[in-house]
């Protein structure tokens, strides 16, 4: 049996700056809102995402489980510097297994996710900054 997606959330938003704009992104820091996600999301505005926060520069992990659109994961050091991107991240089957959903992985502080195609639109790219992240803790 397929079980239902929880809605959007509705998180606080932020501005952070791109090499080439300005993005607007919820912040989700509580693992029960980093695991919710932006799923069940329908679309995304240009220049609209989310940030995901975490409690150290560590090894995470991304899926596109109950994720409705197609999305970039930009994966970010401490200081914001984009270490790796995961472009046009495939929307998957909702009779995926979720073993079987693939995994996108790196080091991170914070990940950024944009709807597909945004991060080159935006200048993001391996050894580019972002500014305005929340102070580390």
């Amino acid at each position: 049996m397929i079980s239902s997606p929880p809605p959007p959330q509705s998180l606080a938003t932020i501005a952070l700056q791109a090499p080439r704009t300005e993005l607007r992104v919820q912040v989700a820091r509580t693992q029960a809102q980093r695991e919710r996600g932006l799923m069940s999301v329908h679309r995304l505005a240009p220049h609209t995402g989310m940030l995901f926060v975490f409690d150290a520069d560590e090894p995470v992990a991304f899926w596109m489980k109950d994720t409705l659109i197609s999305l970039d994961m930009v994966f970010l050091a401490p200081d914001g510097t984009v270490r790796k991107i995961f472009a046009r991240v495939p929307v998957v089957s909702p009779k995926l297994a979720d073993m079987d959903i693939p995994l996108e992985q790196g080091k991170a502080k914070f990940v950024i996710e944009l709807p597909a195609g945004e991060a080159a639109q935006d200048g993001l790219r391996a050894g580019t900054r972002v500014e305005g992240l929340p102070p580390a803790h």
